[in-house]
């Protein structure tokens, strides 16, 4: 009884060492070409590419790069001296071994005690057979040179798209768990039912294909798997969701966006990065008006602890710039503004009567002003008898300094100024920059924003030929 529990106390301490060892990651890499080089290890996170470690490689072109805390999962990079580069999945296995050729890696890969990785490169090298196949019939369909040899051949091209189609539902089914088969899913688009539903006069309707897509968008992407932040089909997918698919419209992105961020709670990375995504997307927008997502976003998920990875400066920075866009969204009505004219009258922005109304910021020092001024002044020369009202606003107190502008270029629209700083318009039109142009209609409501002197006769026929319509 003493010797066998010697024995099995052994056998203990060997399998306990055995997974001693296997903490953190190791991930070894041959390519007899690569001898003495300095090569890395990269991971995707959203749009970008990271580099995450770094080693040389021995005279016998083998690196290794290991360390004591395991890899998060995802699509990892080897990348060659030369910036060329190799993708392998880290998730399960990460003390793996891949051995390779210099100039051809995926076709001469050999992987040890990574099942995932092996069943990677089978897909990569059917898929390369297939897009080689491919490549040669769209060659040979080019040379066609009747209708029956370019029917055969699309209906070949179409057989060879759906194998490789056919290879990943098939993994998919085989091995649900795996990160590729959750990348496999991220990859299908939503597939239309037919037939479409009727309208009430009986025909199909129209706008079924285009609803049930968006509805159905994300189906198959798992939101609660933040595995597929590390590889660059969810960034693609995301980005596409909110330029092509959902409108360009403030109210319409917000929606989606909490759709989406509610879809991801559960994980926390996920939902971090959907939020930071979206607070950044539309923060920095180009596109007039997508600054009200903007704000949506610091008051939905800042302003009450939601993003509680966000530092306190820099939610008091974000808070603050927040603050100063919310008065002047597209679509609020203007905030007041009852500033003196050049005779001392108090012109009440409310109370002019327009039917549009520029309205600018600007200072007589600033060069851009300088050139940006006289192209107004010739917009509105050309709009002046369609109803279209100037209220320019000088930002700085050198009241004959203005006054000589205004002389210099024969601005004879409303000039006014706020000499001692009682109308708050900086904070209240976000003015940090000059000039500033605002177009307000009828009910000096915002219609457009930040725009520049070239953009407001377009804006004026845009909103004219709204109006026209309704």
């Amino acid at each position: 009884m003493v010797v066998r529990s010697v024995v099995w106390l052994v056998v203990l301490l060997i399998v306990s060492q055995a997974f001693a060892q296997k903490t953190g990651y190791r991930i070894t890499v041959k390519v007899p070409a690569m001898k003495d080089s300095t090569c890395y290890l990269g991971r995707y996170y959203g749009d970008k590419q990271y580099v995450v470690d770094t080693a040389r490689s021995d005279v016998e072109g083998i690196v290794v790069f290991e360390g004591q805390k395991p890899l998060a999962g995802g699509l990892y990079l080897f990348v060659f001296p030369d910036r060329r580069y190799f993708e392998f999945i880290v998730d399960r296995d990460q003390h793996m071994t891949f051995e390779t050729q210099w100039d051809d890696p995926i076709t001469h890969m050999k992987i040890k005690n990574s099942t995932d990785n092996e069943l990677f490169y089978a897909y990569l090298r059917r898929a390369i057979e297939l897009q080689k196949e491919s490549a040669r019939l769209q060659e040979q369909l080019k040379q066609a040179t009747t209708a029956a040899d370019s029917s055969a051949l699309k209906a070949h091209i179409r057989q060879v798209e759906e194998q490789i189609v056919s290879y990943r539902q098939t993994y998919i089914r085989e091995h649900p768990q795996t990160l590729l088969a959750k990348i496999f899913l991220a990859m299908n688009d939503p597939v239309i039912p037919e037939p479409w539903p009727t309208l009430p006069n009986g025909r199909p309707d129209s706008t079924f294909p285009y609803r049930y897509y968006k509805a159905h968008y994300w189906d198959h992407v798992d939101l609660t798997d933040n595995r597929l932040l590390r590889t660059p089909v969810f960034a693609y997918r995301l980005k596409r969701f909110f330029d092509e698919v959902v409108p360009k419209i403030p109210d319409s992105i917000k929606v989606e966006a909490d759709r989406l961020i509610a879809k991801a709670r559960s994980d926390s990375e996920m939902y971090r990065y959907l939020v930071w995504w979206l607070t950044y997307t539309y923060e920095t927008s180009k596109i007039m008006g997508m600054d009200a997502v903007f704000v949506h976003m610091i008051e939905k998920y800042y302003l009450n602890g939601s993003a509680w990875w966000v530092d306190s400066t820099t939610l008091a920075k974000m808070t603050e710039r927040a603050r100063r866009i919310a008065p002047n969204l597209i679509g609020n009505t203007a905030p007041e503004l009852a500033l003196r004219d050049t005779s001392g009258r108090l012109q009440v922005l409310s109370k002019i009567p327009a039917r549009y109304t520029i309205l600018v910021f600007y200072d007589p020092d600033c060069g851009h002003c300088q050139q940006e001024v006289p192209k107004i002044k010739e917009v509105y020369q050309r709009w002046k008898d369609k109803g279209v009202v100037v209220y320019a606003v000088d930002i700085e107190v050198d009241t004959e300094k203005w006054k000589k502008f205004i002389r210099q270029h024969q601005l004879d629209w409303i000039n006014v100024s706020d000499p001692y700083h009682q109308s708050n318009f900086r904070q209240l039109y976000d003015v940090y920059s000059t000039p500033v142009i605002y177009i307000l209609d009828e009910q000096k409501k915002i219609r457009a924003k930040r725009i520049g002197a070239d953009q407001i006769e377009e804006v004026l026929q845009h909103l004219t030929t709204l109006r026209q319509r309704s």
